[in-house]
């Protein structure tokens, strides 16, 4: 009798594959307390996420609107709440209008396939996943140039065949946290008839004077080429995502938006709880200063401690470590003595540089940075054994 073939063979395979490599991935399912380490692996940049002001908002929109939106935006998916924080948003970062997304991945994947559609994409090397799978939804040609080099977009789009063309960056880069050049990227755009889209995920809250974003910080706000999308996850310690930009940008979104047309309206809380956040940093414009102050701090912590690490622009400071299994072991390390740090390997970085990931807070205390050099001193005592 002829042997019914295995669907299930191929992928066992390729996970022994990813487990010889290093490469396998766990969920860790965490506890109320966080079981006592010191988090310094979440988004959580200003320390909101648990924040009271924002559980409150947050509560008091869920008794008011219930536990969902109930709908796509253009259903039954937006409410007043919806458009207050647009408002808020638009007003807060220097921007003529905003749309607000369930997730800030889903804001990535409708502009630059609504704005990519017929037109050349040039994409930084080192942009997230997220503009990575938008480049390929927009199914046009994609050229990918080297990581912050506005150089070679100019030649890019000098060169092309295309009528229109857009260019897409992160603004602070959420491995290595270096900062896009804003500034040349849009005078590049500018002198070739193109669109500069800068995903802000990790520069809103902790870029410029008042956390306005990197756009914001080098006077692009207002520029009606210049296309912004942000998180509400991450320095504003909710959920969801948004799209910064010129009104026309705005209806074209709302009317071929794919992740915006087809999908449910981010929930009444985690509307409640950005706008609360929003006002929060409207109200304490020294959270962003804060927390580049101590993303400093780390940084010189580590590169005293003999580890490679970068100057940072926002809150993100790697410490790379080379092959996947030392970074694993770091964060193990890290762990033991009391820190929780993101551990990323390929493909989130290159071959060869898996590293933790450490990502400063506005509200981390100097106790708090006596038990991080502990973890990075035994990090580095573990690399020079291995």
């Amino acid at each position: 009798m002829e042997q019914t073939p295995d669907p299930l063979a191929r992928l066992r395979a390729a996970a022994a594959t990813r487990q010889a490599a290093g490469l396998r991935r766990t969920l860790r399912a965490r506890t109320p307390d966080d079981d006592g380490l010191l988090d310094l692996a979440s988004n959580d940049y200003l320390g909101l996420a648990r924040d009271e002001r924002l559980a409150e908002a947050a509560a008091d929109a869920v008794r008011t609107w219930g536990t969902g939106s109930t709908g796509s935006r253009l259903v039954t998916g937006s409410t007043t709440l919806h458009a207050r924080l647009e408002a808020r948003l638009s007003a807060f970062c220097g921007s003529a209008g905003a749309l607000v997304f369930s997730s800030g991945y889903l804001a990535n994947l409708a502009v630059v396939a609504a704005l990519g559609r017929d037109a050349l994409v040039v994409s930084d090397a080192g942009n997230h996943a997220s503009i990575v799978d938008a480049c390929r939804l927009s199914r046009s040609r994609v050229a990918v140039v080297p990581h912050g080099d506005a150089t070679a977009v100019e030649r890019v789009l000098a060169g092309r065949d295309e009528e229109h063309a857009i260019v897409v960056t992160d603004a602070v880069f959420s491995v290595e946290g270096d900062l896009a050049p804003l500034a040349e990227l849009r005078a590049a755009t500018a002198r070739h008839g193109a669109m500069l889209i800068v995903d802000e995920a990790h520069s809103l809250g902790v870029v410029g004077a008042r956390g306005q974003g990197a756009a914001h910080a080098a006077g692009l706000a207002a520029d009606p080429g210049v296309v912004r999308t942000i998180t509400l996850s991450k320095a504003l310690g909710s959920q969801g995502g948004a799209v910064l930009g010129a009104p026309e940008v705005i209806q074209t979104l709302i009317d071929t938006g794919r992740s915006f047309i087809f999908d449910t309206g981010l929930a009444p809380g985690s509307v409640a709880a950005a706008l609360a956040a929003v006002g929060i940093l409207g109200d304490r414009p020294d959270l962003p200063s804060l927390v580049r102050g101590r993303a400093r701090e780390l940084a010189a912590m580590a590169r005293d401690l003999g580890l490679e690490t970068a100057e940072p622009s926002g809150a993100v400071v790697p410490v790379v470590l080379g092959p996947p299994e030392v970074a694993l072991r770091a964060a193990a390390v890290c762990a033991e003595r009391g820190v929780r740090a993101g551990c990323f390997r390929p493909p989130s970085v290159p071959e060869g540089r898996s590293c933790l990931r450490l990502t400063a807070r506005a509200n981390l205390s100097s106790d708090d940075l006596a038990v991080i050099r502990g973890a990075l001193t035994a990090v580095a005592e573990m690399k020079v054994t291995m």
